[in-house]
C-alpha cells in the first residue's frame, strides 16, 4: 500500500478509536503537513519548460498563445476560463484552449495531442497536464470571474446548468446526487454542495491537484470525465462541449472564490 494512504488511513482509524476528532479532521491535517511540498511543484515545473520550449513541426513555444488576457499571458488567466474566444466562435475552457495553441501554434496534430491527455498512475505527468499545472499555479490568488458577458458564455452556462442537474445512467444518477446537498460523503471524502457558492468556491479554486491515491496532477477535464465514470456514463470526450459547459457553469458558481491551485487531494 502507498505510505502516504496508509497514513491517511491510520489518522483517519486514529479519530475514530479517540473520538477526538473526525476523519475529515485528520484529512486536512494530513494535508496540511504536506501543503509545503506538493509533489506537483515538480510538475509546475515541468509544465514551464514546455511552455518555453520551441516544439512542433512549426518549432515555436506557447507564448504567444492568447487565453484571454493578451499574448503569452499566463497571470490571472486561468481563473477567467472558460471563456469566448472571437478566433474560434467559441466558449473554451484552459485545456481547450490549450490544445487550439498546440494544433495551430505549434503544428501538431488534433489527434497526437489528445490522443493520452492523461497519465496512468505513478508515470510521468503528459505535456498537457504538466501545462495546466504550470498556468493554474500562475493564477493562484486570483479571483474566480468566469466571464457571461457574451451570449455564447451564457449559453455554456445554461448548458451546463442543465448537464449537473440531468439524471441519467444504470443508478439514474445526476452530477447533482453528489454534489447537491450539504453533509454528504464517499467513505472518508467529503462531497461538496456545488450549489452553496463558498462550497463550490472551495472546489473549483482548488483544481487541477495533485491526487496523493494516483501520484499524479489530474486536471479539470480529468474531474469531469472522472465523475462521468463513476455515474456509469459513457466516457466524456476530452475538450467536449459537454465539458466546457459544465466547467463553465461551476466557475460561475464560485465567482469570487480565490484560486489555489494545483492543491492537494486524497
Amino acid at each position: 500500500m502507498n505510505a502516504r494512504i496508509l497514513s491517511v488511513c491510520l489518522l483517519a482509524l486514529g479519530a475514530a478509536n479517540a473520538g477526538a476528532q473526525s476523519p475529515s479532521d485528520e484529512i486536512a491535517k494530513y494535508r496540511a503537513m504536506l501543503a509545503d511540498g506538493n509533489p506537483a511543484e515538480l510538475v509546475e515545473a515541468q509544465g514551464e519548460a514546455l511552455w518555453s520550449s520551441k516544439r512542433g513541426p512549426n518549432n515555436v513555444s506557447l507564448e504567444q498563445c492568447d487565453f484571454g488576457k493578451g499574448p503569452g499571458v499566463l497571470k490571472g488567466a486561468y481563473a477567467e476560463l472558460p471563456r469566448y474566444f472571437k478566433d474560434v466562435d467559441a466558449v473554451l475552457d484552459f485545456e481547450s484552449r490549450l490544445v487550439h495553441c498546440m494544433v495551430t501554434q505549434q503544428g501538431f496534430s488534433r489527434s497526437d495531442v489528445v490522443r493520452q491527455p492523461y497519465s496512468a498512475q505513478g508515470e510521468r505527468a503528459t505535456d498537457l497536464e504538466a501545462l495546466t499545472a504550470y498556468a493554474v499555479a500562475e493564477s493562484r490568488g486570483y479571483k474566480i470571474n468566469v466571464p457571461q458577458q457574451h451570449a455564447k458564455e451564457k449559453a455554456a452556462y445554461a448548458r451546463g446548468q442543465k448537464a449537473f442537474y440531468y439524471r441519467g445512467g444504470p443508478f439514474d444518477f445526476s452530477c447533482a446526487s453528489c454534489h447537491g446537498a450539504d453533509g454528504k460523503r464517499i467513505r472518508l471524502q467529503d462531497l461538496p454542495n456545488l450549489q452553496n457558492p463558498a462550497q463550490a468556491q472551495k472546489a473549483f479554486a482548488t483544481w487541477p491537484a495533485y491526487r496523493v491515491s494516483q501520484g499524479a496532477v489530474r486536471t479539470m477535464q480529468w474531474r469531469m470525465n472522472d465523475c462521468f465514470r463513476q455515474q456509469r456514463f459513457p466516457d466524456l470526450q476530452y475538450g467536449s462541449l459537454t465539458s466546457i459547459d459544465l466547467i463553465t457553469f461551476l466557475g460561475v458558481m464560485a465567482k469570487g472564490g480565490a484560486m489555489d491551485a494545483p492543491a492537494l487531494k486524497r
